[in-house]
């Protein structure tokens, strides 16, 4: 038996260094951002989400859901009641049954959530040569680097080096654990016209849809800040009031 332990113990000590390249080996640098949302006073630039939802819905929104954001979602970045409404109109949802006991579509509503792209997951895995899409409801919150992450793997599609083996249907990513993704490169200069003229280079339309992206995961952001800024002030307020009421208690003791 202690030889056993021995030989597994000898084995896990051996396959440490191995994983520890491996590791290494898919460690990549991110290019750090700056986000306007960062920081204790951070907050979205409700233009820059804008244009980065015009992306997503040009772009991403064939393959990608985010089943969480409902229509009227939108009006917290400025979108009035008539436009949020106008936008819903052009998508169609399931509804259902009815009293035949049926499903229907119908126009969407404000309370409705983005519809999925695909009926099922079956269908999306057909549609995209075996791989399933991932919904980005909350995309920059679950991979490490965040919105970083994000940024810099929209931008790190290239050519495989020399001697990189490409399985067949994937494509080389510096940043992507493991280097090979099954989505395609999306993100290219001009790819969008935005409305208000703002730059259109990849970097800057791979830096909206993430804006965009991380206010999805994020919708209370602005909120919170501007809960914890007050309540960081009231409490500055409230200690400065108790010292000053403690030293004039006991400088009466005192005298």
């Amino acid at each position: 038996m202690r030889n056993i332990l021995l030989v597994a113990t000898a084995a896990v000590a051996l396959a440490i260094p191995s994983v520890i390249n491996a590791a290494e080996e898919h460690e990549v640098h991110l290019a750090k951002q700056e986000w306007s949302f960062n920081g204790v006073l951070g907050k979205f630039d409700k233009e820059q989400v804008q244009r980065g939802f015009q992306v997503y819905k040009d772009v991403c929104s064939a393959c990608h859901s985010l089943q969480y954001l409902a229509f009227r979602n939108f009006e917290d970045l400025g979108y009035s009641e008539e436009q949020v409404k106008a936008l819903a109109g052009q998508y169609e949802v399931t509804d259902g049954p009815n009293d035949e006991g049926e499903m229907f579509k119908r126009k969407a509503k404000a309370s409705d959530h983005l519809p999925h792209p695909f009926p099922n997951d079956q269908a999306a895995r057909a549609a995209n040569g075996g791989a399933l899409p991932p919904d980005l409801s909350l995309v920059t919150k679950a991979r490490e680097g965040g919105p970083d992450y994000i940024y810099n793997l929209l931008l790190a599609y290239e050519e495989p080096p020399k001697g990189f083996e490409l399985l067949p249907g994937l494509n080389y990513n510096k940043v992507f654990p493991g280097n090979q993704i099954a989505m395609a490169k999306q993100i290219q200069d001009g790819l969008v016209t935005y409305a208000d003229g703002a730059p259109n280079d990849a970097a800057h339309v791979a830096k909206d849809v993430t804006a965009f992206l991380h206010w999805v995961a994020e919708p209370k952001l602005d909120a919170r800040h501007s809960t914890g800024l007050r309540v960081l002030l009231y409490t500055l307020l409230f200690t400065v009031l108790a010292y000053l009421a403690k030293r004039r208690i006991w400088a009466k003791i005192e005298h």
